[in-house]
């Protein structure tokens, strides 16, 4: 059912207040806010929740509760990653869970196939539920972010990121991609998804921005319930049969109005968090969803995992919510009085179950156990937790579902990358797509020459974008993804097939002028952290694209853009320099969706129309990320719900490509192909030279010789806070080729108060003459006492004798697969 139809809620009221969200007169993110960070529960709509509480499912949770010991009891409150624990650990604490953290992977190898990681939950299930005391058996169950598909399993299908699905205005269709998510993710015996995120995003310079469905609440409203119900199937109906998995609503509440920063702090008033930002709860909770993950993030100053008035005076009391709690990412480190291995405050405003990364979480296990035998975690508490923990694990079906691999869609592996599957996902790719401009070159003619070009044309990866199988969407390539199809091969495929001739070339060079040129680039891959960006301005450090259109253009060639992005951008130079300008997003595996709608076949008909309008406010200026349809002095280039189509023309005059002089660029990319990025300085000092050198363009590289002993240092002009992204296990990467072995020592260093410093002798001595990639986490820094608040050296080569070295890049961001290290001597 397509349409901005409202899903409804329940009752009047909540209806009523999302209707209203679009025209409130609330104040919005980025403004001064009421200072308060309590939360009058009065004030917000009852829900009518589909699923009921049943008698039998409560009688048969309280004979469990009270044949637990508190030691029982307090092992369901933890859910571990799997990089920190081990099947045998879970014979003596029976943990209410496990997950895989973003880049967590069986047997550390994150293209494990498929078996491995069925394989790996029956060993942690089989030691959950050994015991011999007479003391009840609670299976472990284990949650995963499949986000737009199964993204962790090789092979699986991935789907357009959830900024996409809002531009289709399709209800059903998201429906039915949770089904086949929950599908493909039982197929592995997984029986967890953190999935759907809901944020209503205010500002679009954050990371996660395409994890949301628009900025109205009205649209994500209206997809929020359908996509809990197809993870989990309907109340009443399919709930929970086999293929379906526990959801997860995310990330409670506000996270989409932290002013563009990842774990931020959203300001707003309480009525604007309820009727903005909790509009996907409206739908999603009385859809049956089971879990509700709480944010990292503060609401006026307060973080949201320790604030009791939202997470039991709202969402248990006064919504009637009677599943479980989870954490975020150590998120119940940050509240006020906790760490990472010891935090009531969470459980007691509450929080049911932490979710904890790292090698102590024994001693988290420790300290809340010392608490609920003290009574700092009442017995009143404690209950209600593990009740509501157990409760989802009954309705779930988790006590008789038995080893993963003897669940009945367990192993079918053949349901990864399922036609029926691959076939949706082409189609949310068709009605996602939203064009933007078109002067006459669309559909391209059956028949043509085409050039295609770009570097995200035949890169999957790309088009994919974060949560593809690493965390960050990094590190992979096109045979990662054994069932997808990239941009250029669904593109070369149509071409052919209306009897024209297709030519791939990234760099846009050719030799017989073609008849029109598709470019495809945007966005590298990223996610929380390392996405959040200071203004809208598209590659700001690096104008290659840009370049490449207009050169086409030079030559003559109609050229047309397809634009792959997590946001909306400010893309004027871009939009000027192409004759069509198709926003993308991030399609996911089926590339071949693009080409459905720009390719027409031998009648001159490509297989489908452009459907999709914008679910985001498109930015006239690279200064407008706070840009919603409700906000005061709203001047968008391209309005909420903009989207031509080939029935329905428009023109675009030349655009303003006026630049500020003070933008600034993305403070994780330092210095990125040969350029320093905005407000970072390069110096050397000791015995050293540098000059330019090739590696992808003339010059983008700088040369490093090193005659005795020396220092090359990028400084900030202003410091810059790295805490997040340390605490989000990020990486200092550099991007190297070693030119002469070092014949002394070699440390990677960073300052902020104080410095510290890693060494690197080791990797480069070990390094070949090829380019490669050295990453350093960011904590060995931060455990080096680096105030990663305040770093105003991100980056020190200290080479203490002689070394010759060519650096392309150095910047913040996720590691590449495999393990890493705090430096080799």
């Amino acid at each position: 059912m397509r349409g901005d139809v409202m899903v409804k809620v329940g009752t009047l009221l909540a209806a009523t207040l999302l209707a209203s969200a679009a025209t409130s007169s609330a104040q919005t993110e980025g403004t001064t806010a009421a200072a308060s960070a309590v939360a009058n529960p009065a004030a917000w709509p009852a829900l009518a929740m589909k699923r009921q509480r049943d008698p039998k499912v409560e009688a048969r949770v309280d004979a469990m509760l009270r044949r637990m010991s508190v030691e029982d009891k307090v092992g369901q409150l933890i859910q571990v990653d799997i990089a920190s624990i081990t099947p045998k650990d879970l014979e003596t604490y029976k943990l209410g869970s496990i997950l895989n953290g973003g880049n967590s992977a069986p047997n550390n190898d994150e293209f494990a196939p498929a078996a491995e990681w069925l394989k790996l939950f029956d060993a942690f299930y089989d030691a959950s539920v050994k015991r011999s005391d007479g003391r009840p058996v609670v299976p472990v169950i284990w949650g995963t972010d499949a986000v737009h598909g199964a993204n962790n399993i090789v092979g699986a299908t991935l789907f357009p990121h959830n900024i996409g699905l809002g531009a289709a205005r399709d209800p059903e269709l998201v429906r039915r991609i949770g089904a086949a998510t929950a599908a493909e993710t039982a197929a592995t015996g997984i029986d967890w998804s953190f999935a759907p995120t809901v944020a209503v995003v205010q500002d679009d310079r954050w990371g996660r921005t395409y994890e949301s469905y628009s900025e109205e609440p009205s649209v994500v409203a209206s997809y929020a319930g359908a996509m809990v119900e197809g993870i989990q199937g309907r109340v009443g109906g399919d709930f929970m049969k086999p293929g379906h998995v526990i959801s997860s609503v995310k990330h409670f509440l506000g996270d989409g109005g932290t002013g563009g920063r990842d774990q931020g702090d959203t300001r707003v008033s309480e009525a604007t968090l309820r009727d903005v930002h909790a509009a996907g709860y409206m739908t999603a909770l009385p859809a049956g969803a089971l879990t509700v993950m709480p944010s990292f993030s503060s609401w006026n100053g307060a973080k949201l995992t320790g604030n009791k008035s939202l997470l039991t005076g709202v969402l248990k009391e006064r919504w009637g919510f009677d599943g479980f709690t989870i954490g975020d990412w150590n998120a119940h480190g940050q509240v006020p009085g906790c760490t990472n291995e010891d935090c009531a405050a969470a459980i007691n405003a509450g929080l049911d179950m932490f979710m904890y990364s790292g090698p102590k979480w024994k001693e988290l296990y420790a300290n809340t156990l010392r608490e609920a035998k003290a009574g700092t975690i009442s017995p009143v508490r404690l209950d209600d937790a593990v009740r509501r923990i157990l409760r989802v694990k009954v309705l779930a079906g988790t006590f008789e579902a038995g080893r993963p691999s003897s669940r009945p869609t367990a192993g079918k592996f053949d349901l990864l990358g399922a036609p029926e599957h691959r076939a949706l996902a082409r189609a949310a790719v068709r009605e996602s797509l939203v064009l933007l401009k078109n002067n006459g070159v669309l559909p391209i003619k059956a028949g043509a020459n085409v050039l295609v070009a770009g570097a995200g044309a035949d890169d999957i990866g790309q088009q994919a974008g974060g949560w593809s199988l690493t965390w960050q969407g990094t590190g992979v390539t096109n045979a990662n993804f054994p069932n997808g199809q990239s941009i250029w091969g669904g593109l070369s495929e149509a071409v052919r097939a209306s009897g024209g001739t297709a030519t791939l070339s990234a760099n846009g060079q050719f030799t017989a002028k073609p008849d029109v040129a598709i470019v495809v680039f945007g966005e590298t891959p990223y996610a929380e952290f390392s996405g959040d960006r200071p203004t809208l301005e598209y590659s700001p450090d690096d104008k290659t694209n840009l370049e490449l259109l207009r050169g086409l253009k030079k030559a003559g060639v109609p050229t047309v853009s397809v634009f792959l992005s997590g946001r909306p951008l400010w893309v004027n130079p871009e939009l000027n320099a192409s004759d069509a300008f198709v926003a993308a997003w991030l399609p996911g595996t089926e590339g071949g969706g693009v080409a459905d709608v720009l390719v027409a076949g031998r009648d001159g008909k490509p297989k489908a129309d452009f459907r999709g309008t914008l679910s985001f406010s498109w930015p006239k200026r690279l200064d407008q990320y706070v840009l919603n349809r409700r906000d005061a002095g709203y001047d968008p280039l391209f309005p909420f719900g903009y989207g031509l189509s080939y029935a329905k023309r428009g023109q675009v005059p030349q655009l303003d490509e006026t630049r500020p002089a003070n933008a600034g660029g993305d403070q994780n990319a330092l210095f990125v192909r040969g350029r320093l990025a905005s407000g970072v300085l390069l110096t050397t000092t000791g015995a050293v030279t540098q000059s330019r050198v090739d590696r992808l363009a003339q010059e983008d590289s700088v040369r490093l010789v090193f005659s005795g002993a020396g220092e090359l240092t990028l400084q900030k002009a202003q410091p810059i806070d790295l805490s997040r992204e340390a605490n989000g296990q990020l990486s200092l990467i550099l991007d190297y080729r070693v030119t002469q072995a070092p014949t002394g020592t070699v440390t990677l260093g960073m300052a902020g108060g104080r410095s510290a410093t890693v060494p690197i002798t080791g990797a480069l001595r070990a390094a070949g003459g090829d380019w490669a990639q050295l990453a350093v986490p960011l904590r060995c820094f931060a455990d080096g006492s680096v105030d990663m608040t305040k770093v105003t050296r991100p980056a020190t080569i200290a080479v203490t004798g002689k070394l010759g070295i060519d650096v392309s890049g150095i910047r913040v961001a996720s590691a590449p697969p495999g393990p890493v290290s705090c430096g080799s001597r």
